[in-house]
Order: structure tokens, then sequence, then C-alpha cells
């Protein structure tokens, strides 16, 4: 299926799949090239990208999936019921993974160097752990829904994928949400290109 004939939720799944995926690949790159050259870490920035993560991805993009996609799933194709069950836990512990995130970069920020490690190590983890999220949701649970739901069921879901702006993740003619717009600069204004307006690492 082209990806212009799409269901509308797809689209806005992946795009902002691939849109947090970039952020988080590009934040471990952002800390070691900052501790390579003695560089003061940007903490404003990293608040706001967590902020965004927990924002966006945690309190609007899990919540469809799992409040509106998923239980049609669970319905539809019973042997999904375990991917779907470990998806769902990664969902309910992501929302205390940010937490903690939070409460590490502040450590760093407030107590100093001996802190760094541990919110470098904390990032590590939470990217791997997420990236193969998203992976699982793209392999295994997408095209099953394209295959079993019906164009009721996407009428429902695309309505609901389309009522919010991540900033990260604006499709064609969408403009950011004014309200979002200074995060959305912040963020992009500290990651490196191509995915931010920084210089490149490379």
């Amino acid at each position: 299926m082209a990806p212009s004939t799409l269901p509308l939720a797809v689209r806005v799944i992946r795009a902002e799949h691939d849109a947090l995926a970039a952020m988080l690949r590009t934040v471990p790159l952002l800390l070691d090239a900052q501790h390579r050259t003695g560089a003061a870490p940007d903490f404003g920035a990293l608040r706001a990208m967590l902020f965004y993560v927990d924002e966006f991805p945690e309190r609007l993009h899990h919540k469809k999936e799992s409040d509106l996609l998923f239980p049609r799933l669970r319905a539809l194709a019973p042997d999904l019921r375990g991917v779907l069950d470990d998806l769902e836990a990664d969902h309910n512990h992501g929302e205390r993974a940010i937490r903690e995130l939070q409460h590490s970069l502040l450590a760093w920020e407030q107590m100093g160097e001996a802190r760094r490690d541990k919110f470098a190590q904390q990032v590590q983890v939470y990217t791997t752990r997420y990236l193969r999220h998203m992976r699982r949701e793209e392999t295994e649970i997408l095209p099953r829904a394209l295959a079993a739901l019906s164009d009721a069921d996407w009428a429902e879901l695309d309505e609901a994928f389309g009522s919010h702006r991540d900033p990260l993740a604006l499709r064609a003619g969408q403009a950011v949400d004014e309200a979002y717009a200074p995060l959305r600069e912040r963020i992009l204004a500290a990651l490196p290109a191509p995915f931010g307006w920084g210089p490149s690492l490379g």
C-alpha cells in the first residue's frame, strides 16, 4: 500500500515514531559530543526534550494506542495478545521512566558532574527500550491492523490521531500549535543537523 493511501492514523503514528526516534538517537550523541569537547551541557534544551516526550508520546500517542487501537486488535487478532500485553506494559512503564529521567537530569544540573554518567546511562536504556517498542509496533501491530480493521474502525482512529499536532511530527500543511512553537524551536535549535538546526556532529 502506497504511503499516501494509508489511513491517516497509520501515517500519524509512523511520523510521530520517526520524529521521536530521531530525537532519541541524537540525544546520546549530543551528550557525548559535549563531554568530549568540554562544552557546558544545555540543561534547558534537555529539559525541553524530556518535557516533549512526556507531553506528546507518553500522554497522547500512547494513550490513543492503548485506548483505541490495541482493544480492537485484541478482539480481532487473539494471537497478538502476548505482543499487545508487552506493548501495554511498556506504555505503563513509560510514564515512570520519563519521570526518573527528569529527576536524574535535575540531579546532574544541581549536584554536578558526579551525576552525569547516571543520566547518560538512563538515556541510553530508555532510548534502546523505546526504539524496540516502536519497531514492534511498526512490524507486528500496524500490518495486522491494516489487514483486520474495518473502514469504520479507521475513521474513528483517523479522527483520534489526527486531533493533535505533535510539534516535532507536523504533517504537510499543518502549522505548529502556537503554544508549542517555543518548545519546538528550543529543541530543534539544540539538536544537530539533519534532524535539528544545530551544527552537524559528523
